[in-house]
């Protein structure tokens, strides 16, 4: 992961500063020309050289094209403003924050049926974080109900507790709970003789043959100084009252901030028969409307990324502004920050494209430009107060339109259940209600990434139909409250999950003309040449410019699965649109062996006819037989480039990692 590293010396001034992206001027001088190019050859395909004799085949690459070149403006629009963003940490803050007002966080560490000892790995590192012991709380939400999960939850908090933090903390506690069971017992101990000390107070006052006035005078001034104090009381006994009252509510308090002490504890909701649960949304909101927890702000962690010390430190302050006229800190509107996502074991080569620093660092940054960072399910804070408020919303529209949603009145909590993908639908549900986000682009955590291609394809199919059910449930051009660069990031996002079906044309194409020669195209002549490569070539060198400072080799691999994985793309459509039961899969956290041929099939059928085409054409060109080989060249090219890219995904059907 290609991410920022921001140190905390004050080398700016203020608590944060945004700047745009270096070479973002660049970016937008080869992006405007792109645009250029790109529309001119468009213009020449569609009047120019559309094949009349094969409309069946030219007709669809004709509009693969377009669909293309939509994509690529949506996606010039998207990098257009990527914000870098600096902020200095909560403990560094000018003026300082004082702590006794930093915020109470709770760390929500969502599960389903991952082994226990990945989650206490988690578990251990969100207990480490360096933050006040009285205002961090680790929740694991187990909605597998496991009894291996609890048990190890509990353990872990005993071994918590006796940490000498804690311990010193829980000394703390207890001395001042003893000071105040000392007044206590001493309050008590006056009030036996209150009744006869108030009787004698005032008979004193009503004597006036005192033989020293100056006694008399005193005797009055104790009695009303004693009833002045706040607050105020007609008699000296209620005075005592109220006293032993507050004593009292001060001990329970603080043999509840001794009861607090365990910070470390398990949540799993009950989950009734015939009732939607809805898996990890249903989870974390349960946690939040039923869980018993209460921390301003929320740090949500899937079960194995592993967060580090200084995460809270270095986010929270995206949500406090100073104001000079009152002179303190007040929260703002930001609902989110998100933070980069990576993972600690890919192997050499990421054989299966996990890395994903394109997203993580110029995407995302472009859609923070806008006020439109994703909410990415992990690695980011939230603030309850938004999520409660929209949560809130939202139930009472859907319980408008269907009173048997009250059953799910427990689940209420502003992580949108509508879809799948219940990140990126809450993060548009929280910028429709006006609320604001951030991208910190910091690495804070480290996960485990699928290292099968089983799991890896699961993985990604639930993104891509998650995605495609909020764009039919809840299409951001028809959602009030966004803004159209909020509704165009958001959208382009959506627009990218049917590409599937321009990459099969495009991959089909050489084939068909191998072995039909019959080309979509025209011409292949001086004018398509004209045409195509200037475009073509102010293609790539836009996209050099979006990815400056990202490997080669891992901006290969996006590339390569962007387009490998054209068969999963058409069936996540496929399963959207035609209302097939969609279920949320957990990502397995453990490698499930195997040989995974049987689910690259498609690319196989496609990677083996491109081969025997290409020496198909081969033969005929020896044998004499090759009518117009400068065409066959081209289309030989071109199905090179195709077997370049769908081989990854053919090679991480079969990869095995290295024995030890």
């Amino acid at each position: 992961m290609t991410s920022i590293s921001i140190d905390n010396s004050p080398n700016f001034s203020g608590n944060s500063r945004s700047t745009l992206k270096k070479r973002t001027l660049l970016f937008r001088y080869l992006a405007e020309i792109n645009l250029i190019f790109g529309f001119w050859y468009l213009q020449w395909r569609i009047t120019h050289s559309i094949n009349f004799d094969a409309l069946w085949l030219s007709i669809p690459l004709l509009l693969a094209e377009i669909y293309s070149y939509f994509g690529g403006l949506m996606f010039v629009i998207g990098l257009w403003r990527p914000l870098v963003r600096q902020i200095k940490s909560l403990d560094q803050m000018t003026p300082p924050l004082p702590q006794a007002d930093w915020p109470s966080v709770d760390v929500f560490i969502t599960c389903y049926n991952e082994p226990p000892e990945i989650v206490e790995q988690t578990a251990q590192a969100a207990l480490a974080i360096d933050y006040p012991v009285n205002k961090l709380r680790v929740y694991v939400l187990d909605d597998g109900n496991s009894a291996a999960m609890r048990t190890m939850t509990e353990q872990l908090c005993i071994a918590d507790l006796q940490l000498p933090l804690l311990q010193q903390e829980a000394n703390k506690i207890y001395a001042e709970r003893s000071y105040l069971i000392e007044r206590l017992q001493q309050l008590e101990n006056l009030t036996s003789n209150t009744q006869a000390a108030e009787q004698w107070l005032q008979e004193s006052e009503q004597v006036d043959n005192w033989e020293d006035k100056t006694v008399g005078s005193i005797v009055r001034s104790l009695r009303q100084l004693i009833l002045w104090l706040p607050p105020t009381h007609q008699s000296i006994a209620e005075r005592l009252k109220t006293e032993k009252q507050a004593l009292e509510t001060a001990i329970a308090q603080k043999e509840l901030e001794l009861v607090e002490l365990a910070r470390f504890r398990y949540i799993a909701r009950p989950k009734l028969a015939g009732v939607p649960h809805h898996a990890k949304a249903g989870n974390l909101n349960y946690a939040i409307f039923s869980g018993d927890t209460s921390g301003e702000f929320i740090l949500t962690l899937d079960a194995d990324h592993i967060p580090k010390p200084q995460f809270l430190k270095r986010v929270l302050p995206y949500f406090y502004t100073y104001n000079l006229f009152t002179g303190k800190y007040e929260e703002n509107r930001i609902a989110f920050v998100q933070t980069p996502q990576d993972f600690y074991n890919i192997p050499t080569g990421d054989p299966f494209g996990h890395r994903a620093s394109l997203f993580y660092g110029p995407l995302q940054q472009g859609k923070d430009g806008m006020n439109a960072a994703f909410y990415t399910g992990t690695n980011a804070i939230l603030r309850r107060e938004a999520l409660i408020n929209v949560g809130l919303q939202y139930f009472a529209d859907d319980f408008a339109k269907d009173e048997k949603r009250l059953d799910e009145f427990h689940l209420v909590g502003g992580v949108s259940s509508n879809s799948i993908t219940e990140d990126m639908n809450t993060a548009m549900r929280l910028h429709g209600a006006g609320w604001k986000s951030a991208y910190h682009n910091e690495l804070l955590a480290e996960g485990l990434a699928p290292d099968d291609l089983s799991s890896t394809l699961k993985q990604r199919l639930r993104w891509a139909q998650g995605t495609i059910q909020v764009l039919l449930r809840e299409n951001p051009f028809m959602k009030p409250g966004l803004t159209f660069w909020q509704r165009l990031q958001y959208f382009k996002t959506m627009y990218s999950y049917f590409s599937g079906f321009a990459t099969l044309i495009f991959i089909s194409c050489p084939i068909i003309y191998f072995f039909t020669e019959l080309v979509p195209v025209k011409s292949y002549g001086a004018d398509f040449a004209l045409h195509f490569f200037p475009a073509f070539v102010i293609n790539r060198l836009t996209f050099l410019a979006a990815t400056w400072g990202i490997p080669a080799s891992e901006v290969w691999r996006s590339e390569q699965y962007a387009i490998a994985l054209f068969p999963l793309l058409i069936q996540a459509v496929w399963s959207v649109f035609t209302g097939q039961k969609i279920n949320f899969q957990v990502t397995p956290k453990q490698r499930q062996a195997g040989i995974y041929l049987r689910l690259v099939w498609p690319q196989l059928l496609v990677f083996t006819l491109t081969i025997l085409g290409i020496f198909w054409s081969i033969f005929r060109f020896a044998t004499g037989h090759l009518n117009n080989p400068g065409v066959h060249l081209l289309n030989s090219v071109w199905a090179i480039y195709n077997l370049l890219l769908l081989w990854a995904i053919i090679r991480a059907s079969f990869w095995q990692p290295a024995k030890e």
